[in-house]
C-alpha cells in the first residue's frame, strides 16, 4: 500500500505541472491588457502602466512569468492582486466558506441520494422505484441556476422560511438552502447510480448464497449488498467534490455566499490573473488528493482489492 501511495504521489507531479501550465497560459494570453483596464474609460499614464506591469512581472516573457510563479508557489507565495492584497490571504478567507458549503452539500447528497437509490433498488420494478426514477429525472432536467432562483423565490421571498442571502457563512443553518441547491443535481445522479447497482447486485450469486445461509436480512443488505454497491458511488462522490467547488460559482452568486466561487467570479471580471491561477491551482491539488483517497477507499469497501 505504501509503495502504491508513493507512486501515485509521484504521478501527481506532472499532472499538477501540466494543469497549472495550461491554466496559466489561458489566463495570460487573454486579449487585452489587465493593467490598462484598471483605468476603465479614462486615459492612462503610459509611465504608470509600464511601472505596474513591471511590478507584477507582466513585462517578462511568458515562460519566465510561469517559472517565477511556480517558484513562488513552492514557497507558499500565490502572488498579489492588482489591489495589493496577497492572493493567499483572499483564498484563506474564501476557501473555508466554500468547504463548509461543500460539506453541507455532500452530506445532503450522501444521505438523500444513497437513501433514495437504495430504497428504489430494493423495490426495483415497483411503484417506489418508478417514482424515484421520475423524481430524479425531473431534477436532472432543471438547471442549477433555475433551481436556485426558484428555491430562493419560494422559500425566502414568498414563504419567508429562510433568509434570501447568507449573512453568516459560519452558520451551517444558513448554508443549508444553498447547500441543498448545490447538491440537487448530483443527488439525483447518486440516487440513480445507487438504484442501478443495488438492483444488479441483488441478482448476484453471493447474494443468493447469503440468503441460502439464512443470514438476517439486515446483515445481507447492510454488509454484503451495501458495501459492494457503494464502490461506483464512492467514485462518483469523490469526483463530485471538485464539481461542487466549481459549481459553487453559481450557487454562491445566487445566495451571496462569500466563498471561493464568488472570489473567482470577481477575479474573472477584474481579470486578476494571479487570483484565477491561484484558485485553480488549489482546485487541482484538492481533486488530485481526493482521487487518491477514493482509490484507497476501494480496498476498504472491497477486501478483494489490493494495491501493490
Amino acid at each position: 500500500m505504501g509503495r502504491y501511495v508513493a507512486r501515485r504521489l509521484l504521478q501527481m507531479i506532472p499532472v499538477f505541472i501540466g494543469t497549472t501550465l495550461i491554466i496559466f497560459l489561458m489566463v495570460h494570453i487573454l486579449p487585452g491588457d489587465p493593467i490598462r483596464a484598471m483605468w476603465g474609460d479614462k486615459a492612462a499614464d503610459p509611465a504608470q502602466v509600464a511601472a505596474l506591469r513591471a511590478d507584477f512581472g507582466l513585462d517578462q516573457p511568458l515562460w519566465k512569468q510561469y517559472v517565477d510563479y511556480m517558484w513562488g508557489l513552492l514557497q507558499g507565495d500565490f502572488g498579489k492582486t492588482f489591489g495589493g492584497r496577497e492572493v493567499a490571504d483572499e483564498m484563506s478567507e474564501a476557501f473555508p466558506v466554500t468547504l463548509r458549503l461543500t460539506m453541507v452539500a455532500l452530506i445532503i447528497e450522501i444521505i438523500i441520494g444513497i437513501g433514495l437509490g437504495a430504497w428504489a433498488g430494493l423495490k426495483a420494478g415497483k411503484a417506489v422505484d418508478t417514482g424515484v426514477l421520475i423524481f430524479t429525472l425531473i431534477v436532472i432536467s432543471i438547471p442549477v441556476f433555475v433551481l436556485g432562483y426558484l428555491a430562493r423565490f419560494v422559500l425566502a421571498d414568498e414563504l419567508g422560511w429562510v433568509a434570501p442571502n447568507v449573512q453568516d457563512s459560519t452558520d451551517y443553518a444558513q448554508l443549508f438552502l444553498p447547500g441543498f441547491v448545490l447538491a440537487m443535481l448530483s443527488m439525483a445522479y447518486v440516487a440513480r447510480l445507487t438504484r442501478t447497482t443495488f438492483a444488479e447486485n441483488l441478482r448476484a450469486d453471493y447474494m443468493r448464497t447469503a440468503m441460502a445461509k439464512g443470514l438476517p436480512r439486515r446483515r445481507i443488505v447492510g454488509v454484503h449488498l451495501l458495501r459492494n454497491s457503494l464502490i461506483p458511488v464512492v467514485t462518483f462522490l469523490g469526483t463530485d467534490v471538485g464539481g461542487f467547488i466549481g459549481g459553487a460559482v453559481i450557487t454562491e452568486g445566487i445566495f451571496n455566499v462569500q466563498g471561493v466561487g464568488n472570489l473567482l467570479f470577481k477575479a474573472l471580471q477584474g481579470r486578476e490573473g494571479s487570483t484565477i491561477v491561484g484558485v485553480v491551482t488549489v482546485f487541482v491539488l484538492i481533486i488530485l488528493l481526493i482521487n487518491l483517497v477514493v482509490d484507497l477507499l476501494y480496498a476498504v469497501l472491497d477486501p478483494r482489492i489490493r494495491y501493490a
